[in-house]
């Protein structure tokens, strides 16, 4: 099987290529090639280096979507795009990386097969986001509740999802989409992304240093862990089409908790020095952004589909020290 990763680069894309390294096999099909892609070189995972290829590609570029697809790829995770923040403050970019580069990958993908006249219909797996939605909101978001985001971030994945459900409709690709919760806790620096607090308020603290949380401890969110993530990426993979299709897009589960409960866990893991890193500093951007996302998720049809994830957010912080930080942590 040939997988190629979109947005290799990033963390998840990381944390997903070094789990297919390990496991060498997507579902029961051996895994003998990998296509690692994004705006900059992803780096080479030691251990499969003669059966992976490197490229700094731009989708949105003209003949790179193209190329990207042009060994015909079996299974095509599409990571690649630009974070909620950034998404906001740069109109542009967002639409040119979120939207336009992943049209440009499924007119790739169509062209490829209408050209060869093969049939060919990769399954396509696409990160999506509950930004999605907007207010005003449900106590929880059923599977069926109306798109309607209040983001340019929202608003560009909720426009690449009904493409992603169109494609599939007329038989060029298999798509799956899946609505990530808040990915915490995120290892290395922090990115722009609007939820980067999430993972900032645990991850600065337990490495010895402060963090700025900019939005109320009253705050109600749903998270899961990265590790969950390339759980839900690799269990998308191999969902029986029969099983998704019409409706390919899924809400995923996640843990519901306020900010201080977050708070709290941290400091039932870590100890009271630790949660004392923690400096309030109000950011009007920040909280206006995540004022319009939902806070609870039903992800019904999900977990009838068997995706899982960690049942307490101290679960959250007990994977990122095991994963992230050798099982240690600054006290």
């Amino acid at each position: 099987m040939h997988i190629l990763i979109t947005g290799a680069a990033g963390m998840i894309g990381r944390k997903l290529t070094e789990r297919l390294v390990v496991d060498r096999a997507l579902g029961n099909q051996p895994v003998d090639k990998l296509t690692l892609t994004d705006v900059v070189q992803p780096a080479r995972p030691a251990g499969f280096s003669d059966h992976v290829k490197t490229r700094a590609a731009d989708l949105a570029e003209p003949g790179a979507a193209a190329k990207a697809v042009s060994e015909r790829p079996d299974v095509i995770f599409h990571l690649a795009g630009v974070v909620s923040g950034e998404a906001e403050l740069d109109f542009d970019k967002g639409y040119r990386v979120n939207l336009d580069g992943t049209r440009a990958l499924f007119e790739a993908i169509r062209k490829s097969s209408a050209e060869a006249g093969d049939g060919y219909r990769p399954r396509v797996i696409f990160t999506s986001s509950m930004a999605v939605f907007g207010a005003p909101f449900p106590h929880a978001i059923p599977d069926d509740f109306h798109l309607t985001p209040l983001t340019s971030y929202g608003t560009q994945k909720a426009m690449c999802e009904a493409m992603l459900a169109d494609y599939t409709r007329r038989g060029f690709l298999q798509g799956v989409g899946i609505r990530l919760p808040s990915i915490v806790v995120r290892p290395g620096k922090p990115n722009k992304a609007a939820s980067g607090f999430f993972s900032g308020i645990i991850r600065e603290p337990l490495a010895g240093e402060d963090a700025v949380l900019p939005v109320a401890d009253s705050v109600v969110h749903t998270h899961a862990s990265p590790r969950s993530a390339v759980g839900f990426l690799l269990h998308a993979a191999g969902l029986p089409r029969d099983q998704i299709e019409p409706h390919v897009n899924l809400t995923m589960p996640g843990v519901t908790c306020t900010v201080a409960e977050q708070i709290e866990a941290l400091r039932r893991i870590a100890g009271d020095k630790v949660a004392a890193r923690i400096r309030r500093e109000p950011d009007a951007l920040i909280e206006r952004i995540v004022s319009g996302w939902p806070q609870r998720l039903e992800a019904r049809r999900a977990r009838a589909l068997g995706f899982q994830v960690e049942d307490s957010f101290d679960q959250i912080i007990r994977v990122h020290i095991d994963e992230d930080r050798g099982g240690s942590f600054v006290a």
